[in-house]
């Protein structure tokens, strides 16, 4: 096994779309042939996954007034949230590295791991089910895979210190009207593993427990005895284009919702307006209203206003020209939000 050091201009990268895209790009067009293993960080962000609405999974409007980002991934998987007190761990698997690791298996990816925290003195840490990693009885570490040709991905995020409030807040949608057929979350008691290691690894930042847990994992007292990857600059180009082709785009990360087939988002002078909906048989058969010029009151009134009106520009306009409406965007606020979805 080797490392792949993710940090740019030898600095580490924070933001967790650009993150979260890292794995594509490593299994999909980089292709280093072995066992490779990247650990990141996030900034505050909730990652669903491919196959999740967001609205049955994660408060919407928490995440806009909170400035966490909504991030969906490639790999299944449920909704999970980041920040600077999680530590993400992902295995690059290209080819086969003859080391015993293998496509589906989650427990060879998750022992090292386990190995490591036992060593840390988490020794209650285990794998409970296919994988989810757990301490009495609580998950800490939930993990994924997601397959490329003869590459895949297998990892998951360790909560070390995780505001675990915000966590819940996060994960707390307020839609109680969404159904359909996609992959729910399977809500999980949880915990942050820090508290069960040993005294001296309780007072280290997320970044030292980080460079602890290599430590362990390569079976070094010094990060410069591991074999190590370090991301180019032509490396960094193409993930940077990667990222302006689609992961950095709201249309995957907020508007790739099973069961809507369309999106738009809105922008006024006093903020922006979000509309996910599905469109059947010339009518507008599911809605969702997000963003922060309405009230979550006025959103919900608008959203079940919409919900089965005709797709045309004069059911539309007639239907959004509401007073409610006209103050939080302006007076020609119903024409310019009925051709918006139009378009």
């Amino acid at each position: 096994m080797f490392l792949i050091d993710t940090s740019r201009n030898g600095q580490p990268v924070y933001d967790p779309i650009v993150n979260q895209s890292l794995d594509n790009y490593l299994i999909n067009d980089l292709k280093l042939k072995g066992h490779g293993l990247i650990m990141y960080i996030n900034d505050p962000a909730v990652i669903v996954g491919v196959n999740q609405n967001i609205f049955a999974e994660v408060n919407v409007p928490y995440l806009l007034e909170n400035n966490i980002k909504l991030v969906r991934r490639t790999a299944g998987g449920g909704a999970v949230y980041h920040d600077r007190g999680n530590l993400v761990f992902e295995n690059i698997i290209v080819g086969d590295p003859e080391d015993g690791t293998k496509w589906g298996d989650y427990g060879v990816f998750a022992q090292p791991i386990l190995d490591a925290l036992h060593e840390m003195g988490a020794t209650q840490a285990t794998l409970r089910g296919k994988s989810d990693l757990v301490i009495d009885n609580h998950k800490f570490t939930g993990m994924t895979m997601v397959k490329a040709g003869d590459g895949y991905a297998a990892g998951g995020t360790l909560m070390f210190d995780m505001d675990i409030d915000a966590a819940s807040e996060a994960l707390h949608p307020v839609e109680d009207k969404i159904h359909g057929k996609w992959v729910k979350s399977n809500r999980s008691e949880i915990t942050n593993v820090k508290s069960y290691l040993a005294p001296q690894y309780q007072n280290v930042t997320s970044e030292e427990f980080k460079t602890q847990l290599l430590f362990k994992l390569f079976h070094v007292e010094s990060l410069d005895e591991i074999e190590t990857y370090h991301l180019t600059d032509q490396d960094w180009a193409i993930i940077d284009e990667r990222l302006a082709e689609k992961y950095n785009q709201d249309n995957w990360n907020f508007g790739a919702n099973p069961g809507f087939n369309q999106y738009r988002r809105i922008t006024f002078e006093k903020g922006a307006i979000i509309f996910n909906f599905a469109v059947e048989n010339g009518q507008i058969s599911k809605m969702a209203i997000y963003g922060d010029l309405l009230s979550r009151k006025h959103a919900d009134k608008l959203q079940e206003l919409l919900t089965g009106v005709s797709y045309d520009a004069a059911s539309l306009t007639a239907t959004l020209d509401k007073r409610f409406v006209k103050h939080a965007t302006d007076a020609n606020g119903p024409e310019r939000l009925a051709e918006s979805l139009l378009s």
